[in-house]
């Protein structure tokens, strides 16, 4: 072999060269635009400020009106309630595109225009920031290809859906727009059985309407509604068309979102329900926040605990835990009795899965149980609550 054929790199090695000179010139150019390249821009999550009624309490100082005040209220109407209630609500308008076209003898519709142009309906829906966020009802916009949204001035917008909650049937969307007038948040704990209250909305399509009645009960349960009830029931009108509208009170402050009834007949029949608002601003402001809802997962099945004496629940019996979940890895077993969360009381099921879903995933929970004849406190890490659709 000649000196000329080993002093000649080969291709394979002159290939080898060039690659390390250029992983070692791109990672100075790397070095030199963190050492002096712009810095980046943080991204901050968007600051929305709800707007809240006072407390009626000693601690605000809020003191209660004066029988000439409620007087002159009664004198007045609700007037004043209606008119400020009804400058945050707004309809909502929804389309969903057919599927591609098929032979008229496949098509469910039998060949129907109308319905080749795709299915529309209408709702309701309250604004809850001066940014454009708007809260209704999931089922009012649910598979919707378009919405768009009324605002009061007869001003209408594209709006786009920030998230949803099929769980507690709630969503929130956003519109481009400016001089909105946000709702004001009732205290949760001021809604009371026999309170005078004021449903808005846009019933049948026939335009912005308001109806009144009274908090008939309030805690409504076991309705097969949604995964997550607690309603205000009233007997104030509310037809098709008022879903995702407000339930005021008598100063025009939001207590609900008026979401379903009972009926036979498809129109009112004075049971109607709404989402308190306790539960519409929690899950309002962790889509806001990040989209999607959280909610703590204990991993058990449960069945109501009565007592024999009085008939009342009397907490929530664990019939079965699933292996290797929260509960599972915490020590519970089939036949305890949960009796308190954090140091509330669980009376049913109801209870422990409202009360489990109010935790944040990955935090600690005290639980309260009675195994046997025994009280004990377990501290239970939940896990997050896997996501659940209607079907």
């Amino acid at each position: 072999m000649s000196d000329d054929l080993v002093r000649r790199p080969s291709a394979l090695r002159r290939l080898w060269l060039l690659l390390t000179q250029a992983i070692a010139i791109g990672a100075g150019v790397i070095i030199a635009w963190r050492a002096f390249g712009p810095a980046p821009v943080p991204v901050t999550p968007d600051v929305v400020a709800v707007q809240e009624a006072p407390h009626a309490s000693a601690a605000t100082g809020s003191a209660p009106a004066t029988p000439s005040a409620t007087t002159a209220r009664l004198e007045a109407g609700f007037r004043a309630a209606a008119a400020k209630a009804s400058a945050s609500v707004v309809n909502i308008y929804t389309r969903k595109t057919p599927p591609r076209r098929m032979p008229n003898w496949l098509r469910p519709d039998g060949g129907d225009e109308n319905a080749a142009q795709g299915a529309s309906s209408l709702g309701s829906g309250v604004i809850v920031a001066a940014q454009g966020y708007i809260l209704t009802n999931n089922h009012v916009v649910e598979g919707a290809d378009e919405i768009a949204v009324m605002l009061p001035g007869e001003k209408v917008a594209a709006a786009r859906v920030v998230g949803i909650d099929p769980e507690s049937d709630l969503a929130v969307l956003r519109v481009e727009a400016t001089g909105l007038q946000p709702i004001t948040f009732a205290d949760p704990a001021s809604v009371q059985v026999g309170d005078i209250v004021l449903a808005v909305g846009d019933p049948f399509g026939v335009g912005q309407t308001v109806t009144q009645g009274i908090v008939s009960a309030t805690g409504r349960n076991r309705l097969g509604i949604n995964t997550f009830e607690n309603f205000i029931q009233t007997d104030a009108a509310i037809n098709p068309g008022n879903s995702g509208g407000a339930l005021v009170d008598g100063d025009g402050d939001l207590v609900g979102i008026n979401t379903a009834i009972y009926s036979r007949s498809g129109g009112s029949q004075g049971i109607g329900f709404a989402i308190p608002v306790s539960l519409a601003r929690q899950v309002m402001e962790q889509i806001i926040a990040t989209g999607s809802v959280r909610r703590g997962w204990l991993g058990v099945s449960a069945r109501d605990v009565i007592h024999k004496a009085t008939g009342a629940a009397a907490g929530a019996a664990l019939v079965a835990v699933q292996r290797g979940g929260p509960a599972d890895r915490a020590g519970l077993r089939p036949g305890d009795t949960v009796l308190a969360i954090n140091g509330k009381e669980i009376p049913d099921t109801a209870g422990l899965i409202g009360e489990t879903a109010a935790v944040a995933p990955g935090s600690n929970a005290q639980f309260k149980i009675l195994r046997g004849r025994e009280t004990v406190t377990v501290q239970v890490e939940l896990g997050q609550r896997p996501t659940v659709r209607k079907p």
